[in-house]
């Protein structure tokens, strides 16, 4: 199916009414089309809102360049042609909007001023539901036909799509209701299903929707209702259409509350889903506290919303107040700060992360957007800046939910400039200038200087005290911030060379306590090979691989300069780790850290073993569960030193599964596979027979 997006080039002026009518005019049908249609949307709402609000303010004052065919006298975007046409025997109109409490009142006193009263009004309020609208048709109580608003007055029949929505009844409950009713609502998707659907589509490689409106209105307008039913819509009904007696069934009008809130309960009775958030609000001030209110919860609702929707209840108000060309008078939507909105991307920054990972971020042009003005934005990774085709000079499409960090959403590529430029990764980390590396399989770019850049610095050293690395205890995360940010230490070499005094004068810090510290950190000078390779932080190098290393190499000489064949040679060593190893070693900043490190640190010198002192040679075992003799690690590490390796996953490769206290999947993996499993006294027995403990 060939999918095509219509394209105007304008030159916006403000010379002629006419002329800026006419572009205008051209632009939202163009944007109509995109969203109706194609479920394709370029531009945020709040752009085809203001759009729209322009032309209604130039028609009002110029009303001979009004014209039929303005987009200010329709509704939607045309019905698709791939389905059958519906006819509504009363349109479905829009709403207009408010965006501020101005506005709001501005609205109320215009409904005042019409119907010759002061008095306060009561309203129906509810969320403004980020779907599309549809209608309903029940004849005799059993639905008939479903179809999408369209233009307002024809619309498309999705009754075979509609049927495989589970929130909607096929059949009206009870008997008292119209031989015909047409209900209205909203088909919309919940987040969970939204964020479900789109992490299918990602992990199958297909395009992913932009947000649940568009996710709604591609499944309901699938040709095959099967894939309808797979996208767990839901339904809300929000008013009535059509309401008459049928040739078995008296029954028309009358059976109608004339309040719009009792309608609802009414619809709610016979089976048809409401919003648990609709309120009746005895006047019009209790309105704006229930916008507030609404826009508090909005990121806590399981669906999608951008405002609030306030409607006149008395139904005879309603028929008073009547309709302009497009709206009912009686109701308006109260709409949220845009979530979306456009700007200029001006520049891309690089920050390097607490791990070394390179981030781009999009410097924009300030907007004001979530009820935030935004200036900056994440753009991940350079994958997402070539899904996104994005230049540093184009008007982007931002959208800021919540407190979720604001990102681009999309490119408008009608508005590239001439001078638009490629975003140009660095080859270099901003930070440190080590060398960066993009690993295999990962999007990711990463500096590869860790014990030396600054960015990273806090964490390296976090890390190289850590209890399975040099393990110096008084060391915590707090206190290793606190001497980062007074300039005390830049390196895990400098631990070494901190005096009581200057620990003395840290937050929470006595004279005792800065004395275990030192006495801690001296005492971490002798370690062992493996411990000082994992206290490195050399990435996916971790307790196990160092340890594989040492036992293999013997000495930190010939770990740092083996070549990344070598290293494969090591067991659980892959090509992946072995780039980062020779990565690591390969940048000078890390050498000269290394290289104090090696000055100030000790280890047993390690000779080759023997088979007899490797009996376990070329085993694998897994521990899983709760140990009581001994921990998991103390085990671990008297079974490496007798030559086993240990690993951390059952597979048809392992030779003995330590079952502990607990024992979960693992156990039950290595009884399907058919794995040997030993208890705990079983282990104790074995390190005891080959002198381990």
């Amino acid at each position: 199916m060939l999918v095509f997006s219509l394209t105007i080039q304008i030159t916006m002026t403000t010379e002629s009414p006419s002329l800026r009518i006419d572009q205008i005019k051209a632009l939202i049908h163009q944007y109509n089309h995109e969203y109706y249609v194609l479920d394709n949307p370029t531009v945020p709402d709040a752009e085809y809102d203001r759009l729209m609000r322009e032309l209604i303010e130039l028609e009002a004052q110029h009303p001979d360049l009004k014209t039929l065919d303005s987009p200010s006298q329709k509704v939607g975007g045309e019905a698709l042609k791939a389905f059958e046409q519906v006819t509504h025997q009363i349109p479905m109109l829009s709403l207009d909007n408010v965006f501020s409490e101005q506005e709001w009142q501005a609205f109320v006193k215009r409904i005042q001023d019409r119907l010759g009263s002061q008095a306060s009004i009561s309203f129906c309020a509810e969320p403004k539901l980020d779907g599309l609208a549809v209608s309903l048709r029940y004849e005799d109580g059993v639905l008939v036909q479903a179809a999408t608003r369209g233009d307002g007055t024809t619309g498309e029949n999705i009754t075979d799509n509609i049927r495989t929505i589970k929130s909607i009844p096929l059949k009206l409950y009870g008997e008292q209701y119209p031989g015909v009713l047409e209900v209205r609502g909203e088909v919309f998707m919940p987040k969970a299903s939204f964020d479900a659907l789109n992490a299918k589509a990602a992990k199958a490689g297909d395009k992913q929707f932009a947000n649940p409106r568009n996710a709604a209105a591609g499944s309901l307008r699938q040709l095959d209702s099967k894939i309808t039913a797979k996208r767990n819509l839901a339904f809300y009904a929000y008013s009535v259409g059509y309401v008459g007696a049928s040739d078995s069934n008296e029954v028309g009008e009358e059976w109608l509350a004339q309040s719009h809130f009792a309608r609802l309960v009414q619809l709610k009775e016979l089976g048809l889903p409401m919003c648990p958030e609709v309120v009746l609000l005895m006047t019009e001030e209790g309105c704006d506290e229930f916008y507030q209110d609404i826009l508090a919860k909005r990121d806590q609702l399981p669906y999608e919303i951008d405002g609030t929707v306030l409607k006149v209840d008395d139904i005879a108000l309603q028929e008073q107040l009547g309709f302009v060309a497009r709206a009912p008078r009686w109701a308006t939507a109260y709409k949220f700060p845009a979530q979306e909105e456009l700007t200029i991307l001006e520049d891309v920054d690089f920050q390097v992360g607490r791990t070394g990972s390179i981030t781009p971020v999009a410097r924009l042009k300030p907007v004001f957007v979530g009820g935030v003005t935004v200036s900056n934005a994440t753009l991940h990774n350079q994958d997402e800046i070539d899904r996104l085709g994005l230049r540093i000079g184009d008007t982007v499409v931002i959208r800021r939910a919540g407190d979720v960090i604001p990102q681009v959403v999309s490119v408008v590529l009608d508005r590239r400039p001439d001078d638009a430029k490629e975003i140009i990764f660095p080859t270099e980390c901003p930070v440190c200038h080590s060398d960066v590396d993009k690993p295999e399989g990962e999007a990711v770019l990463r500096c590869t200087g860790g014990l030396y850049c600054g960015a990273q610095r806090k964490e390296a050293i976090k890390h190289f005290a850590s209890r399975k690395a040099l393990d110096i205890d008084g060391l915590g995360d707090k206190l290793v911030e606190q001497l980062v940010d007074e300039k005390l230490i830049e390196t895990a070499a400098d631990l070494f060379s901190i005096t009581e005094l200057q620990v003395s004068t840290m937050d929470r810090m006595g004279a005792k306590s800065a004395q275990n510290l030192i006495t801690s950190i001296a005492k971490s000078r002798a370690t062992t090979l493996a411990k000082f390779v994992y206290a490195l932080g050399i990435r996916e190098v971790g307790e196990t691989t160092a340890q594989n290393l040492a036992q293999h190499f013997l000495s930190f000489e010939a770990i740092k300069s083996a070549s990344e064949e070598a290293l494969q040679e090591v067991p659980d060593v892959g090509s992946v780790v072995a780039h980062n190893i020779v990565s690591f070693f390969e940048q000078s900043h890390n050498l000269e850290v290394v290289s104090q490190l090696e000055q100030l640190i000790t280890w047993p010198v390690m000779e080759q073993k023997s088979s007899d002192e490797q009996p376990l040679l070329e085993q694998t075992f897994v521990l899983t569960g709760t140990l009581s003799q001994m921990g998991r690690s103390e085990a671990k590490a008297l079974l490496v030193g007798l030559g086993a390796k240990v690993s951390g996953s059952v597979s048809a490769k392992t030779h003995f599964l330590v079952a502990g206290e607990k024992a979960g999947s693992k156990l039950t993996k290595a009884q399907d596979l058919g794995v040997s499993v030993m208890t705990e006294d079983d282990l104790v027995t074995l390190l005891k027979e080959h002198g381990a403990i």
